[in-house]
């Protein structure tokens, strides 16, 4: 059974400080690079979706267009008929 070391704890925290400071070095390159590529990759998704919301919309406006013309035309209304009955 190993016995915990004095030496070997200092070394543990050596390891984690320096990772922990390589880790921050490395995040303060990379970091601008993933934001920026996060950021085209939204704004990529929102014209997508703001293209089909227009082409969804131009549809629609053809299809109410087309249903207008196709409506046929009222007749001429000649007037409102009533039927009264006689009381004698």
């Amino acid at each position: 059974m190993e016995m915990a070391s004095f030496t070997g704890f200092l070394r543990t925290l050596v390891y984690i400080v320096l990772f922990y400071y390589f880790f921050k070095f490395l995040m303060r390159l990379l970091a601008p690079i993933l934001i920026q590529k996060t950021a085209q990759k939204v704004h990529q998704k929102m014209e997508e979706q703001m293209r089909k919301q227009q082409q969804a919309y131009q549809n629609t406006q053809y299809s109410q267009q087309t249903e207008q013309k196709e409506m046929p035309k009222e007749k001429k209304k000649v007037g409102e008929y009533v039927d009264f009955e006689e009381i004698e």
